[in-house]
């Protein structure tokens, strides 16, 4: 179930991955460069996860620049490119999963037929696509979780589903987690897990900042949230994460 985001050295990759059996949430393709020269990115970093001992792998997709409702056909037209491009590498080494951001930027978009956009982009991008690797949206600003869930209902599609981030809800929104969780419950199949104080997307160790430990068990608790990344910058906060998010899983069995 637990995994965690590329954000250290191979070495350390290595480690985590011996100690606690967690598989790896690459952010290796949501680089333009390497989706640029993707037969040797997907060459040169199957050697690394074979070095790192990774056996379960999920792919965060690009983001940067990129928007899937953007008015400009020539912006969606590249957003779709990079989307299908990190898809087709997930699907040459296997990764179960793909997560994809919103995008969206509040006080820059409005949010009148918003969810409509987004549905429309997703249902392109889904078309003639089984659902043998999960698509899931993640917030990032999103200020609130309904527009995401009224996405979701409208693209109705057998491999998507939703990621929450709680380290971003608890930063960026005035909506608590818990009412983030219940909004999305329906359609979520992905937790993203880190920590701040509320005021900055700090990503900090689970459990050193606001972000409510109950919460957390309970979207643990879903039968349909199949995984949970760890996304955290230093090793230890990794390690201490994992423990802590474990334990929250096996007090409720």
């Amino acid at each position: 179930m637990f995994y965690f985001s590329h954000l250290l050295c191979d070495e350390e990759m290595k480690e985590v991955i011996q100690e606690t059996g967690m598989g790896i949430e690459s952010i290796e393709f949501s680089i333009a460069e390497n989706l640029d020269n993707l037969s040797q990115t997907l060459i040169n970093y199957e050697k690394r996860l074979k070095k790192m001992g990774c056996e379960k792998l999920l792919f965060h997709g690009p983001f940067l620049d990129l928007n899937p409702v953007s008015y400009d056909l020539s912006i969606r037209d590249v957003t779709m490119k990079r989307y299908e491009e990190a898809y087709q590498a997930a699907k040459a080494l296997g990764a179960k999963k793909i997560v994809y951001h919103t995008c969206y930027v509040p006080d820059f978009y409005l949010l009148i037929g918003w969810a409509e956009r987004v549905a429309d982009f997703f249902k392109e991008f889904l078309f003639e696509k089984d659902d043998s690797i999960e698509i899931v949206m993640e917030n990032v600003l999103d200020r609130i979780p309904e527009p995401i869930k009224e996405a979701a209902e409208k693209i109705d599609h057998p491999a998507f589903g939703l990621c929450l981030d709680v380290g971003h809800a608890n930063c960026y929104s005035k909506v608590s987690c818990q009412e983030w969780f219940q909004t999305e419950k329906k359609y979520l199949k992905h937790l993203h897990l880190h920590d701040n104080k509320g005021d900055k997307d700090s990503h900090l160790q689970f459990g050193t900042g606001t972000v409510p430990c109950d919460i957390i068990s309970k979207i643990l608790q879903e039968k349909q949230v199949k995984t949970c990344t760890i996304e955290c910058s230093t090793q230890k906060a990794v390690m201490d994460s994992f423990y802590r998010a474990k334990k929250l899983l096996e007090s409720k069995k």
